[in-house]
């Protein structure tokens, strides 16, 4: 079994579209590991703050399937990839990391991990000793580094599914 980190964002009903991608991703895999959600606010457009987070599950499907799975799940929900660059997202499955696997043609690692604090911080979260393939340098170390440039980022605490009276709503458990 491969550990595997999944790079979930949106800032579009973020919690409802979030909560709804893990619980496909845990009914095709089974358990998976979340970090907190954190706000963020777009990058490379103006719009509204995105939520974003970071999965880990373990899974003996390659990474072209996981990749395939997940643009079905954003499909699903209703996002088109048009390729038009940075805007509003519905839905934002990547795959980030799978085990220590290095592929450019597959983008892995992805370069959102050590690029974005958006990533690198849920990562660090979840997994602060696993080493990056590339740089071989924990993401823990990492997101240090890039803490110290002070990331616009807000803990909001973890994403939870509630069912009340028959139907299901979404919140983020605030922290503390």
């Amino acid at each position: 079994m491969t550990e595997i980190y999944i790079g979930l964002g949106s800032n579009i009903d973020a919690e409802r579209y979030l909560a709804n991608a893990i619980e496909t991703l845990q009914d095709y895999v089974g358990a998976v590991e979340l970090s907190s959600t954190y706000r963020s606010p777009a990058v490379g457009f103006a719009g509204d703050d995105f939520l974003n987070l970071v999965l880990r599950l373990h899974s003996e499907a390659g990474p072209v399937a996981l990749e395939e799975m997940l643009h079905q799940i954003e499909r699903r929900a209703g996002r088109v990839r048009a390729g038009l660059g940075p805007g509003p997202r519905i839905l934002d499955l990547d795959l980030q990391l799978y085990g220590s696997l290095i592929d450019a043609e597959l983008r892995l690692p992805h370069t959102d991990v050590l690029k974005y604090p958006f990533v690198l911080c849920p990562l660090a979260e979840i997994a602060p000793g696993l080493v990056h393939p590339i740089t071989g340098i924990t993401v823990g170390q990492s997101w240090n580094e890039m803490a110290r440039q002070k990331p616009r980022l807000t803990k909001l605490g973890r994403l939870l599914a509630i069912a009340a009276d028959g139907y299901r709503r979404t919140v983020v458990a605030r922290e503390g």
